[in-house]
């Protein structure tokens, strides 16, 4: 397992969190290589021998030491920004089996994915098709395309995850898509090669993710009938993992649903997980400053925040916290919010939690791989966080904490 109690002592892998929290300080993210390997080893085991390629959707989890692992891997990536490209590219990641999403590309990003040699520009307007053909024309290139549908599925998740509806601000409407696939065929500066769609993240069953295969393959055979030749089929991600007590189904059932649409059909198979492959890999390690008893709430004030870790105050979300040392079973414990030391109310990283105590303990919120340290930030002029990867018995620093003076560093004082 990537984190489980040897002899009373919490670790990742072989390595106890106690001595990463020594080396390294906290608050610290420190991530499993071999859960990463693992998990992306489910996805390219439950895919068989069908054409397929599994880009890893980078905005779950950017460290460059992860992209790296996972393009040694064989991955491809899902990028949404220009800033991401670089991170692949810098990580060894290959353009060539890297598709860029994202509703607000500017022309600037294009230019520079045309020029790295994208796989596909996902694109999300008609105005961003008329963009794209500009920008290639002027660079005098042919830009490969899919349009990322909104086929109007239900993933049932929390609104703020879910992208596959009518009134989200993701991907062309369905009923539009044929008429924007014919006028991009008759484009010369484009070359229509995939359709995708990405309905929301967290999913737990399979059923939805099906649905939405369904409604991609019957556009896809209709495209077909006119005349319009797809290379590619992408479903896009959103496999939910275990935070508390959700039952994922689990990545095989989900793929294998989609296989089974596709039966038959000669389009490579495109998935984009995240946090499936990250989630569970990555916990975060903070140390109680201080034990604060009230009248009707109990707190454990702890050096890590909401700039952090801002899962628990955006979505109120769930992450499990445990002690780095298993207390005695004699130990007295007290229910307690887990908070930060950032200046707003929402600043908690965990409520109503029973656990024993004491200032200076080391805590690990866990499944903390993903939507972590990409969501982070200097507010209250805190630094973010060191990340450290661990494998077997080694442990490394993958990205140093910020120092206060790099936060001003590029800030200037007005000379008038």
């Amino acid at each position: 397992m990537a984190f489980e109690y040897r002899k009373g002592a919490l670790c990742a892998e072989q390595v106890p969190l106690e001595e990463i929290a020594r080396r390294f300080g906290t608050p610290c993210y420190v991530y499993s290589r071999s859960a990463i390997e693992k998990r992306y080893g489910e996805f390219s085991h439950a895919l068989g021998k069908r054409a397929a390629l599994i880009a890893y959707s980078v905005k779950a989890n950017s460290n460059l030491a992860v992209l790296a692992l996972l393009a040694k891997l064989g991955a491809g990536f899902d990028i949404v920004s220009g800033g991401e490209l670089a991170r692949v590219l810098a990580a060894g990641g290959d353009a060539r089996k890297t598709l860029f999403s994202g509703v607000g590309k500017t022309e600037d990003e294009i230019a520079r994915a045309l020029a790295a040699g994208i796989l596909c520009l996902n694109l999300e307007s008609e105005a961003e098709l008329q963009r794209v053909a500009q920008v290639a024309a002027r660079l005098g290139k042919r830009a490969p395309i899919a349009f990322r549908l909104n086929p109007d599925v239900d993933a049932k998740t929390h609104p703020y995850i879910s992208t596959g509806l009518k009134q989200n601000k993701f991907g062309v409407a369905y009923a539009d898509a044929e008429r924007l696939y014919r006028e991009a065929a008759r484009m010369a500066q484009v070359d229509v090669i995939g359709i995708g769609c990405h309905i929301g993240s967290l999913m737990t069953g399979t059923g939805p993710f099906i649905d939405a295969a369904v409604r991609i393959i019957a556009l896809t055979e209709r495209l077909q009938r006119s005349g319009i030749e797809l290379a590619h089929i992408d479903l896009g991600g959103g496999f939910g993992i275990r935070y508390r007590d959700e039952s994922p189904a689990p990545i095989r059932e989900f793929l294998d649903g989609a296989l089974g649409v596709l039966a038959g059909r000669k389009e490579k198979l495109i998935v984009d997980p995240g946090r499936a492959i990250v989630g569970n890999a990555g916990a975060l390690l903070t140390r109680v400053e201080y034990v604060k008893p009230g009248a009707e709430k109990n707190f454990l004030v702890v050096d890590a925040a909401m700039n952090d870790l801002l899962r628990p105050a955006l979505y109120g979300a769930w992450h499990e916290v445990l002690r780095a040392q298993q207390a005695n079973e004699s130990a007295a414990k007290t229910v307690y919010d887990v908070v930060g030391p950032v200046c707003e109310s929402a600043d908690f990283l965990a409520q109503d939690r029973t656990l024993a105590a004491r200032p200076g303990d080391l805590l690990a919120v866990m499944s903390a791989g993903a939507y972590a340290m990409v969501m982070s930030s200097n507010y209250n002029t805190r630094p973010r966080a060191a990340e450290v990867m661990v494998a077997g018995d080694r442990a490394q620093l993958v990205r140093r904490r910020e120092s206060v003076p790099e936060l001003f560093s590029g800030e200037s004082i007005p000379t008038w």
